[in-house]
């Protein structure tokens, strides 16, 4: 991994990993059994720079590069996948998008607090019916300009918004149709007519902050239009092919994760007078593991180097998605089964890694669709 990382971002890396350990992993347990979203924890990452990374220092920014922000996200993930996806959503889907389209007012506005970890924005794409199809957006934004002030009327809803519900949430950006296409508007927190629905009672991240938003003649200025008209379903395009590769940062944390565990615990548990470790099944489905989290970061930082260089990297985030994600559901499942009975009582790390995974398969773009970007990308069209 010498090829992929300075000295700088190995420094950077073990920043971060003491701080996941001393001030996330003695508490990840609690707030997953209690469904905690960690509102001090998400400010101390933002005190480290965490949110504030890929951004530049005249919006409060680090000004480093998309692999920095990846290591960041691999080794939070690595302590807790629900601060993962709180950190990796709050850059790549809440404050990228304002810092990539927005206006310079917008940006002066808004970038700051996202930028600190003082705020978290949201990333309304995914509607009720929608699904993978992404394109089939029925939110309706029209605009009105029976005064002074035009002003965008919004009605429809979106569905599984991380980061939408928090004391800390600014705002959500949405796509919807306007009169020139899908377009993207800023949707402040605490506006009118925008209600966000309870949260949801998930399998995983429990400690991540997630919920549907209903918007009911939910108005606000003509100028929170983010970016040009109609265009907000390519910018969201673009968006996700960067948040792929940060997802398989995520899950390439999460493999880590599971063979710290499972090489520790084999080493101590004692089966039929000695550790377990010793039994070739167990040290197989260890050295599987260490395969996997070796390959899940080639792939991820391959696509991460290829971004940072400016050159097409559609295919290559697909292809780290699709691998480290579900080579992240194997490893848990095998985690699961190395630690026994002890791997289906919530007192052990494996279950909440088992419980977390699945969704790394689905966010992002599901498995199906990254293999349909894939062949896509080889020039096979489309695949039934």
């Amino acid at each position: 991994m010498t090829s992929f990382f300075t000295d700088e971002q190995e420094a950077f890396r073990s920043v971060v990993r003491d701080f996941a350990v001393s001030e996330i992993v003695p508490h990840a347990a609690v707030w997953d059994r209690d469904h905690i979203f960690p509102t001090d924890t998400v400010r101390a990452m933002g005190d480290l720079g965490m949110f504030g990374l890929v951004f530049p220092e005249e919006y409060g920014g680090g000004g480093a590069d998309f692999t920095t922000l990846c290591i960041a996200i691999e080794e939070i993930g690595r302590a807790d996948q629900s601060m993962g996806i709180t950190l990796e959503a709050g850059v790549g889907l809440g404050a990228k998008p304002i810092f990539e389209y927005g206006t310079e007012s917008q940006k002066q506005q808004y970038l700051p607090d996202l930028v600190a970890g003082r705020a978290l924005a949201g990333f309304g794409l995914t509607e009720p019916q929608g699904g993978s199809d992404a394109g089939a957006t029925q939110t309706r934004a029209a605009l009105d300009r029976s005064s002074k002030a035009p002003q965008w009327v919004i009605n429809g809803a979106k569905t599984f918004i991380t980061n939408s519900g928090t004391d800390i949430t600014s705002l959500v950006t949405i796509t919807a149709r306007t009169d020139d296409g899908i377009s993207a508007i800023i949707v402040p927190a605490g506006t009118p007519g925008l209600v966000v629905e309870p949260a949801y009672r998930k399998m995983g991240w429990h400690a991540s902050d997630t919920h549907g938003l209903v918007f009911d003649d939910c108005r606000v200025p003509e100028e929170n239009l983010l970016g040009a008209p109609g265009r907000g379903f390519h910018q969201f395009l673009a968006t996700l092919d960067d948040g792929r590769i940060a997802i398989a940062a995520l899950a390439v944390g999460l493999i880590q994760a599971c063979l710290d565990e499972c090489t520790m615990y084999a080493k101590q548990r004692q089966a039929f007078g000695k550790p377990i470790a010793s039994y070739q099944a167990i040290a197989f489905k260890c050295a599987d593991m260490a395969v996997a989290a070796e390959t899940a970061r080639q792939v991820t930082y391959a696509a991460a180097a290829r971004k940072d260089a400016g050159l097409p990297f559609k295919k290559q985030a697909a292809i780290a998605k699709l691998y480290a994600t579900e080579a992240a559901v194997t490893a848990t499942r095998d985690a699961t089964q190395i630690f026994g009975g002890y791997g289906f009582i919530d007192e052990t790390p494996v279950s909440r890694f088992y419980r977390d995974a699945k969704i790394l398969e689905i966010g992002e773009g599901t498995s199906e669709i990254q293999r349909l970007v894939i062949s896509r990308e080889l020039g096979l069209g489309e695949v039934a």
